[in-house]
């Protein structure tokens, strides 16, 4: 802990030290073949940002763009952003930090035509640590050299990727639109006559809190030894008229990145009101609690060992409360340990389908997180973390879980092909048309096409991003940064649509209760379906179909 805490002081205050006094950018720049050479000075930026004028300077590129346009620079332009300059200088000088910072130095260089790194993370930290906060106008205010010069092959490049990348994703939305819409059609149900299973059960529940310590495996840091797993489990009571009786069948939550057994506390809660045991635990190495550490300086940036220890948690746990069946009177006889599911997203999600069978896929790895791959992927920057793992046969897959639910899961690259089509359980994958951190088309409905049980739901959210479906609870430990923008529309309905499929599928798939098939159907996604958060669901898509619907 004292290493980090110092290796902080290092990096935070020799930026604050060495930055050339009084140096500031006073000029954008690029090279426009076979124009020449352009400029536009921040000064023009700045005015525009405070005022909304359009100064002489300005006028030349202002008139080339739409007043959308203009008011979108605008806003990105007065966009502050809450983070100190010790959350900067962590993340900035983290492994994933520096890989962004490469990348983006490849854009933004320095007035001698050097790589931006070193710039771009000085002006990070002082812009973050400057009474203004962290902005793009202060940014360019504290980078460190008289030009901020753009490299134009390399933005074009870049936005011509993006373009093909967006298209890809427009027309493949586009495509499920229209096989769920036909797919609804041929198959008409009257789910007026059904129970909805957007409102609760009729199960009350109590919660159980335990701490759990894993001492084959060490904490946050080499000295703490045990693995702390802090759990919180909803058990549904019984009457004399319930229709489920115990032992209850299992369902794990794992947590996202930064999150915590909060972030889906809806659907615990809704789950176990439809007498379904329900565990949720925290992740100590990914957790929020961890990040928390991490920004403040009090910890390390995740370990690729994360991926590891994330599915051995929920080993652990099932073997604890296995355990705990035969001598804790609250958990004695309440569950049935040969009806367990597990749900995960983002980092969650990789879990899950780890333990549902996915195996590793090194040599995927290795291809794709090669230095010289520009995938602009962001789910990348976490998954090739695990290429930092010693290649062998980790086999994390627990046989006691019979059906999963991956939501926004990152996959592409970790498992590939090879690995997803291990999967033999039933499985649900859960996208976002929005989700720029675990792109839907490369990280779930490819995926979807590698998954050999027909028992198979993609389910795509439109207009929902990577953080749609976390609960907008005051329970949530919120440590990451996200601006408005990202969260997306309004969000309740999208919790809805969670809620019912996920009984839906659990009944159908580790309950076998046929009658609740109906509910896993296109149909059923249009009849709950509300805008802008379009709900669309298939069972079935082979490779050639997406291939088709990409050209």
């Amino acid at each position: 802990m004292k290493k980090i805490g110092k290796y902080l002081s290092f990096g935070l205050v020799s930026t604050l030290l060495t930055a050339t006094p009084g140096l500031s950018a006073e000029r954008i720049s690029f090279f426009y073949p076979p124009f020449g050479d352009f400029s536009l000075p921040v000064k023009s930026l700045e005015t525009f940002a405070k005022e909304g004028k359009i100064d002489s300077d300005l006028k030349f590129y202002a008139q080339r763009a739409t007043p959308e346009q203009l008011a979108q620079l605008r806003e990105v332009l007065q966009q502050r952003f809450n983070v100190t300059p010790t959350l900067v200088s962590q993340v900035t000088y983290s492994p994933i930090g520096e890989q962004v910072l490469q990348r983006l130095g490849q854009l933004v260089l320095t007035d001698s035509r050097k790589n931006g790194f070193y710039a771009l993370r000085a002006a990070l930290i002082l812009s973050a640590a400057d009474s203004e906060g962290l902005s793009v106008i202060n940014l360019l205010r504290r980078f460190p050299s008289n030009d901020v010069r753009i490299n134009f092959s390399e933005g074009v490049r870049i936005v011509d990727q993006l373009s093909q990348l967006l298209k890809t994703r427009d027309k493949v939305v586009a495509f499920l639109q229209r096989e769920s819409f036909a797919r609804a059609i041929a198959t008409p149900v009257d789910f007026t006559k059904l129970p909805d299973l957007r409102s609760p059960g009729k199960f009350r529940w109590q919660v159980v809190s335990l701490q759990l310590n894993d001492a084959t495996r060490r904490g946050l840091t080499p000295t703490e030894g045990n693995r702390n797993l802090p759990v919180d489990i909803y058990l549904p009571k019984t009457t004399t008229t319930s229709e489920k009786k115990p032992p209850f069948p299992l369902i794990i939550i794992s947590h996202g990145i930064a999150s915590d057994r909060y972030s889906f506390i809806y659907l615990a809660e809704h789950l176990a009101s439809y007498g379904f045991a329900v565990a949720v635990l925290e992740h100590p190495g990914s957790n929020a609690q961890r990040f928390q550490q991490y920004f403040t300086g009090l910890a390390g940036p995740p370990e690729p060992r994360e991926f590891i220890d994330r599915p051995l948690d929920i080993k652990f746990l099932l073997n604890e409360l296995q355990r705990l069946d035969k001598s804790d009177p609250q958990i004695e006889g309440k569950i049935n340990f040969q009806q367990i599911g597990a749900i995960g997203q983002s980092f969650g999600g990789y879990t899950v389908l780890s333990l549902a069978g996915a195996t590793l896929n090194f040599t995927q790895l290795r291809q794709d997180c090669n230095p010289n791959n520009s995938n602009l992927n962001f789910s990348l920057l976490l998954q090739c973390q695990a290429a930092l793992l010693p290649p062998q046969d980790y086999s994390l897959q627990d046989e006691r879980i019979k059906t999963v639910i991956a939501i926004n899961p990152i996959d592409s690259s970790i498992f590939g092909e090879t690995g997803i089509s291990q999967i033999q359980v039933p499985v649900m994958l859960v996208a976002a048309s929005q989700d720029i951190f675990a792109p839907p088309v490369p990280e779930q409905v490819r995926p979807f096409t590698f998954l050999p049980n027909p028992n198979k739901y993609l389910v795509l959210m439109e207009n929902a991003t990577h953080f749609t479906v976390i609960a907008d609870s005051p329970l949530v430990a919120n440590v990451l940064p996200v601006p408005t923008s990202l969260v997306g529309p309004e969000r309740t309905a999208a919790y809805g649509y969670l809620n019912a499929l996920s009984v839906a599928f659990l009944e159908a798939n580790l309950l076998n209760r046929p009658e609740y098939r109906a509910y896993l159907q296109p149909a059923y996604a249009q009849y709950i379906s509300k805008a802008p958060l379009n709900l669309n669901l298939i069972q079935s898509l082979t490779p050639e179909q997406l291939n088709q619907a990409i050209k």
